[in-house]
């Protein structure tokens, strides 16, 4: 028992004691003997129907403790600060005793480097309070009680404020406890429990802040309550403060603290140059994209109001740093008036073949939509090898081009000549980077632009022959759709981020890409360079002997005809764009002369329609005069059409230099009718062709992995359609077909089209495509199987280098962090564990490298070497470099917290600790109870 329950009890049981207390307890009750005699039993309690007996008794026998008690319920005074008041406050207070806690942290974490995965609760930090006095006697040291949440286990328990802590948020820390409040903190959270969530957050970004709770909850047997989740969440944005103070501490001891040094050094195999390397033709290759899955709701459409929606910028007090991420005020530099509200088709219309193929290019159809959101999305940068270089949000926008033309400013600074940039449009993109300000900067720097390999299937031929990936010298195998390949795994990210604060969606997005960088691409680097070298090696082998097999039914000798036929395609097709001008006036004087002879017969008629008056009709004729006027206008209007077109005639004659009006007779008559039918046999088969890419797309969809049922159900049905559609549209294209003389297409055919670049050897009217030694079947695969082979080639090339980057590494980064740790090992010994800790996160993959690249020697076309070689890099930071010890003092000093913001800080616990309260007099009432029962 209590001391509080003791005196209680004897508080109860002595009647001068009772007797001190508020003698009226009810007007049912007369004297406060009668209290004691129904405690005793001599007396019955009288009950009603209306009720309210025992709360009368109980207010008679705690006298002024249940005054106390209801006053405490009642008397909260009202708290008028907004939301953002708060958390403004809370965000100052924890960032001015940032360095202390940081300090705090490193001393926790380098005491229990070796002891596991101990719980709070199962270590010596957790004490009873008699054996924190007696460790407290003597000196200036006193005890904190707090709330203390950890995976397992959850109580109230006392922790020490040694005369060193600068403050309670600090000696909490101390303790490996991150403070839910920075003032006066009454619950705190292990850092066990929060690494728990947070590393399982990245592997599984579904797993929400409650959902975790929540289940910390069940397994503490206690029942959920909604302060609990806002006390993680605030203890967990401190924990990841505190990892970032830690992490720029670590990075300022090994001299990596320069800007963008990060970009620059993100990815081993793209940025580690050795000496004495072979000339490439792209010094590095990356790809870029956008994704709408990440959106952000608007705050005014969550508070219903859904007109006028702007742009919300974050505020300064919670904005979220990073260093991957770009600022908006950095992309809207790119921004420019055309592009406002439009993307990038639309802000410089210049004829794009591929326009009409591809959503992104065209964004005037969901412009209202993006109205709904504040960030409508991300855009990345990734590296051929996966490493996310560069974020940005798309703020209420589809894919501008502001955002393409951040990222690779921004990339042409870091990586300077040589670029070879990834995009499903980057056909139309380099148009708009040519035409921008970067433009001139971009060619100075040799940058080129480029279509991903499965996008570029889909654009027109013409296009397809510049910048498909298997025709682009330099560039091996790689498909640059590493962007498609993150966005199918960050996508989980949206259920969690859709209506989260911009401070958190940053904070989630961002976590995610360093932690996927660092535990999924780093740890499967040589895994992939060992699979790309095996698809090198065997499209080497197999192709070879595929390509003489061709040659010799082609009865080609020299393997340079291949490019000697790419090269007439690309004239041939260049050809088709446009009709030649006179044809389309021709085209054009060949319409109007048929409708004007419809509207001279149309007139005729109408002239020669005459109403013969009898004596029987004279009389209903002349009193119908609305039937006199309707002839009238039908007259006028006849002849208005007539002139209209005459007029239309005669101007096109004059332009035409026609001196005599054609006739149908006519030789050139004809001509132009055989050109009309060719446009509707061009028309006709773009249908079609519209029809099997919508097709295309829904089966790829319908096979990807992230589909759900329902939409895999929904495109089915849309299939079924889409076929009888194609049905349709191919009976139009044979009739117009059949009318030219061409060659009809097959139902079974059409559907079974892989490539879209099939229509476009369907679409000359003027000459026999055939009749082109590179237009057959045979051919067209020997050319591609070609130039496979000579991307493989390439492949093998860049692997070489690539392979003995990552060797040289793994070496020179294992030695220069070392040498870093022992620096610090005698004056700052919890500093040197954190910058060990930075070694591993790494280097605990280096066994898996060593695998895979022993089994990469191990391959029989293998002609690379796996011998280090010398860095190109050697200055401050660099792996290659000379590590000097750097003066931390300054950095880890901290300013005292105001006092003033006590009364503000203790009011984010009001209701937490008026309901403990609460719990705790309940408790001490029902033992009382329970004690004077028994006796």
């Amino acid at each position: 028992m209590t001391v509080t329950e003791r005196h209680a009890l004897e508080a109860l049981r002595d009647p001068a004691l009772n007797s001190a207390a508020d003698g009226h307890v009810g007007g049912d009750y007369e004297s406060d003997g009668y209290g004691e005699m129904v405690l005793d039993g001599t007396e019955a309690l009288d009950v009603s129907h209306a009720g309210g007996e025992f709360q009368e008794l109980t207010r008679g026998l705690l006298g002024d403790f249940w005054n106390s008690t209801s006053e405490g319920a009642r008397g909260k005074r009202p708290d008028y600060r907004t939301f953002r008041d708060r958390s403004t406050k809370q965000t100052a207070a924890f960032s001015v005793q940032m360095g202390a806690m940081a300090e705090a942290y490193m001393v926790w974490s380098f005491k229990h480097r070796g002891t596991g995965g101990k719980g709070f609760f199962d270590s010596d930090e957790r004490r009873t309070r008699e054996e924190q006095k007696r460790s407290c006697d003597g000196e200036d040291t006193k005890l904190l009680t707090v709330l203390v949440l950890d995976v397992f286990r959850a109580e109230k328990t006392s922790v020490t404020v040694a005369p060193t802590d600068c403050y309670l948020t600090s000696a909490l820390v101390r303790h490996g406890l991150i403070p839910c409040s920075p003032i006066t903190p009454k619950a705190a959270v292990t850092v066990h429990a929060l690494h728990l969530y947070h590393t399982a957050r990245q592997r599984c970004p579904h797993l929400s802040i409650q959902g975790y709770v929540k289940s910390l909850c069940d397994m503490h047997g206690v029942p959920f309550h909604n302060h609990r989740s806002r006390q993680f969440s605030i203890a967990l944005d401190v924990y990841l403060q505190v990892l970032a103070f830690v992490s720029n501490l670590v990075h300022r001891a090994v001299q990596r603290d320069q800007p963008d040094w990060r970009l620059k050094h993100s990815c081993p195999p793209c940025t580690y140059k050795l000496q004495d390397e072979p000339e490439m033709r792209f010094a590095m290759l990356f790809a870029q994209d956008g994704n709408d899955s990440l959106k952000r709701v608007a705050t005014r459409i969550l508070d219903g109001d859904i007109d006028h929606v702007t742009a919300s910028p974050p505020t300064s007090e919670r904005t979220f740093h990073h260093e991957q991420y770009l600022t908006r005020e950095f992309v809207d530099k790119f921004a420019s008036e055309r592009q406002t509200g439009h993307s990038i088709i639309d802000e410089d219309s210049d004829g794009n073949l591929c326009a009409e193929r591809w959503k992104n290019m065209k964004d005037n159809a969901t412009q209202k939509m993006w109205n709904v959101f504040d960030e409508s999305g991300v855009f990345i940068a990734v590296c051929r090898h996966g490493f996310c270089l560069l974020i940005a949000d798309m703020v209420q926008s589809g894919e501008q081009s502001k955002y393409a033309l951040a990222v690779t400013s921004k990339l042409l600074d870091a990586f300077g000549s040589d670029l070879g940039g990834g995009y499903d449009i980057g056909c139309r993109f380099k148009t708009t980077l040519a035409t921008s300000e970067l433009g001139e900067r971009a060619r100075s720097l040799n940058y080129t632009s480029l279509v991903n390999a499965f996008h570029g299937h889909a654009h027109n031929r013409l296009c397809q022959l510049d910048n498909l990936t298997t025709y682009v010298e330099g560039l091996g195998l790689e498909d640059l759709e590493g962007c498609e390949r993150a966005f199918s795994k960050s996508n989980a990210l949206a259920s969690s981020t859709r209506y989260a604060s911009i401070f958190h969606r940053r904070q989630a997005i961002a976590c995610y890409f360093e932690h996927n960088d660092e535990m999924e691409v780093y740890a499967n680097l040589t895994k992939f360079l060992l699979n790309n070298y095996k698809q090198a090696l065997d499209t080497l082998s197999n192709g070879r002997a595929t390509l003489d097999r061709l040659m010799g039914e082609l009865g080609v000798t020299d393997p340079a005809t291949f490019k000697i036929w790419l090269d007439e395609e690309r004239v041939y097709l260049k050809s088709l764009v446009r009709e030649p001008p006179e044809e389309t006036l021709q085209m054009e004087y060949w319409q109007r002369l048929v409708s004007l002879a419809a509207s001279r017969q149309d007139l005729e008629t109408i002239l020669s329609t005459w109403t013969i008056v009898t004596a029987q009709n004279v009389a209903p004729i002349c009193s119908d005069s609305s039937a006199t006027r309707k002839r009238e206008t039908a007259r006028r209007h006849a002849q208005e059409n007539y002139e209209k077109d005459l007029k239309a005639v005669q101007e096109l004659e004059g332009r035409l230099g026609i001196t005599r009006r054609w006739v149908p007779e006519d030789e050139e008559w004809q001509a132009a009718a055989r050109l009309v039918a060719n446009r509707k046999y061009q028309r006709a088969l773009d249908n079609v062709e519209r029809l099997v890419v919508s097709r295309i797309f829904e089966l790829s969809k319908m096979n990807q992995s992230g589909t759900g049922y329902k939409l895999r159900k929904h495109i089915g049905k849309a299939l079924q359609t889409r076929l009888a559609a194609i049905r349709a549209a191919l009976t139009q294209y044979n009739t117009a077909a059949k009318a030219l003389g061409r060659r009809t297409l097959e139902f079974d055919e059409v559907v079974e089209y892989a490539f879209l670049s099939d229509f476009d050897l369907l679409r000359d009217t003027r000459q026999d495509v055939s009749t082109w030694p590179w237009a057959s079947p045979a051919a067209r695969l020997a050319i591609n199987t070609y130039f496979k082979l000579c991307r493989a080639e390439e492949e093998v090339v860049r692997l070489n280098v690539e392979i003995r980057r990552v060797v040289t590494y793994l070496v020179d980064e294992d030695r220069y962090l070392r040498a870093c740790e022992a620096l610090y090992q005698d004056a700052n010994p919890a500093l040197a564990y954190q910058i060990s800790r930075y070694r591993t996160i790494r280097s605990r993959f280096t066994p898996l490298h060593l695998r895979s690249l022993e089994k990469i020697s191990r391959l029989s076309g293998f002609n690379g070497t796996l011998t280090p070689g010398v860095s190109v890099s050697r200055g401050v930071g660099d792996s290659a470099g000379v590590p000097k010890r750097v003066c931390m003092d300054a950095v880890l000093s901290s300013p005292p917290v105001a006092a003033d913001d006590g009364e503000d800080d203790a009011d984010e616990d009001a209701d937490e600790d008026h309901t403990t309260t609460l719990e705790e007099r309940c408790e001490v009432l029902q033992n009382i109870l329970s004690v004077t029962m028994d006796s």
